[in-house]
C-alpha cells in the first residue's frame, strides 16, 4: 500500500492506482446525533446555520484518515428544499458546503468531492428522468464551479436514476463515483443485481462503482465479491457501522423488541445498541481490501474513530494514531512495571 504523502499530489484515479483511497462520510447523522440536523428530512442547514462545525468535522475526518473532504450537500437538492419551503436556499446552500470542504480539502492537500444523493422523485417516467437531470445538473454545475476534483453520486436505488447522475457528471468533465444503496430484496428498484447494475455504470463511463449506506459490515460484504468479478475498474464499499444481519440485513429493518420506539423501529435514532466498534470497521477493511477493493469508508453513523481504525487497518498512520489505545500504563489492566501490583491484581474485581 502506497505512503500516503507520495499519493497526497495525485488525482482520484493516480491515488487509487497506488493504494486505496479512505472516504469519510456519515456527516447526516453525526450533525444529527449533535443537535444541528434534523432526522427525517436530513436536510444539511448546518452549513449556513454553523459552518465552522461543519469545517471542523471536515478536519476531524481528515485527522482521522481521510483522503476526501466531500462536500456536505446530501439531500441539498432541490425537491428536498422544496420540501421544507426553503427551494431558496439551494445555491447558497451548495456553493457554502463546497467552499467549506474546499477549505479543509486544500489545506489538507486532501480530495475535493461534490456529492449527487437519491431524489426520491425518481419513477422511471418521463417527467421524473427529466425533473432529477435538471437537480442533478445543477449541483454538478456548483461543484465544477467548485474546482472539485471528483463527483460522488450515491445512495441510489434505481439503476437509472444512477445512470443519470452519471451522464451529468461525465458532461463536467470531472471523475465520477457511484455507489447504490443495497435494500432488503437484493436488487435494484429496477430489477438489476448490483454486480449487473455496476456493469452497466461501469461501461458508460463511470470511474468507480460499488455500494454505500443501507448495509451493515456483515451483510454488504458477501454482495462485493459478485460486483468486483463484474467490473474491471475500481470498486467502492462504504458501510454503514451498525451490524445488520442475514435476517435483518439493512440499518433500516433493524428491529429491537426491548422498547416502544417511535415509528417502531431504532431507524434512524435509536440505532445506538447496534453500533459496531471500531474493531469490527477495521476487519471489514481488511476483508473488503483482500476481495479488491480500493475506494473505502464508513457512511450514515461513522465517526473519525471509525475511519482511523479503517485507514490503520489498510497499513496508514494518520495524525489521529498518535492517540490510537494503548492499555499498557492503565490503572488497573496496565502491564508496564510502573503500574502498582494491587491495582493490576484488583482488575478481575473491577
Amino acid at each position: 500500500m502506497a505512503d500516503i504523502e507520495t499519493t497526497r499530489r495525485c488525482g482520484l484515479l493516480e491515488r487509487l492506482a497506488q493504494g486505496p483511497v479512505i472516504c469519510a462520510e456519515g456527516y447526516v447523522f453525526e450533525f444529527e446525533r449533535r443537535g444541528y440536523l434534523q432526522a427525517g428530512a436530513f436536510v444539511p442547514e448546518v452549513v449556513l446555520e454553523h459552518p465552522e462545525l461543519v469545517g471542523q468535522l471536515h478536519r476531524e475526518f481528515v485527522h482521522a484518515g481521510s483522503d476526501v473532504v466531500e462536500a456536505f450537500t446530501y439531500y441539498a437538492h432541490r425537491e428536498k428544499l422544496r420540501l421544507l419551503g426553503k427551494e431558496h436556499l439551494l445555491e447558497e446552500m451548495n456553493r457554502q458546503a463546497l467552499s467549506l470542504a474546499k477549505s479543509v480539502a486544500r489545506e489538507s492537500d486532501a480530495l475535493l468531492a461534490g456529492n449527487l444523493s437519491n431524489t426520491n422523485i425518481f419513477t422511471a417516467d418521463a417527467v421524473s428522468r427529466s425533473a432529477v437531470r435538471a437537480m442533478f445538473e445543477e449541483q454538478v454545475g456548483w461543484a465544477v464551479d467548485a474546482g472539485v476534483d471528483f463527483i460522488i453520486g450515491e445512495t441510489f436505488s434505481w439503476a437509472e436514476e444512477a445512470s443519470i447522475a452519471l451522464e451529468e457528471i461525465e458532461r463536467a468533465g470531472v471523475p465520477a463515483v457511484i455507489t447504490f444503496a443495497a435494500h432488503q430484496l437484493g436488487r435494484t428498484r429496477d430489477g438489476f443485481s448490483y454486480e449487473d447494475a455496476c456493469k452497466q455504470l461501469e461501461d458508460k463511463g463511470a470511474d468507480v462503482v460499488g455500494l454505500n449506506c443501507s448495509r451493515g459490515p456483515r451483510t454488504m460484504l458477501p454482495l462485493l465479491a459478485p460486483i468486483r468479478r463484474a467490473v474491471t475498474r475500481h470498486v467502492a464499499a462504504l458501510p454503514v457501522p451498525y451490524r445488520t444481519t442475514d435476517a435483518e440485513p439493512t440499518f433500516q429493518s433493524l428491529q429491537d423488541p426491548t422498547m416502544d420506539l417511535p415509528g417502531g423501529r431504532p431507524f434512524p435514532t435509536a440505532l445506538d445498541p447496534f453500533l459496531c466498534n471500531r474493531y469490527e470497521i477495521a476487519a471489514f477493511g481488511r476483508a473488503a481490501y483482500e476481495l479488491g477493493v480500493r475506494y473505502l469508508g464508513v457512511c450514515c453513523g461513522a465517526g473519525p474513530h471509525h475511519i482511523r481504525s479503517l485507514a490503520e487497518a489498510l497499513g496508514r498512520t494518520p495524525p489521529a494514531s498518535r492517540y490510537t489505545a494503548d492499555m499498557s500504563k492503565h490503572a488497573y489492566f496496565g502491564i508496564d512495571a510502573a503500574v502498582p501490583k494491587e491495582y493490576r491484581e484488583y482488575a478481575a474485581k473491577l
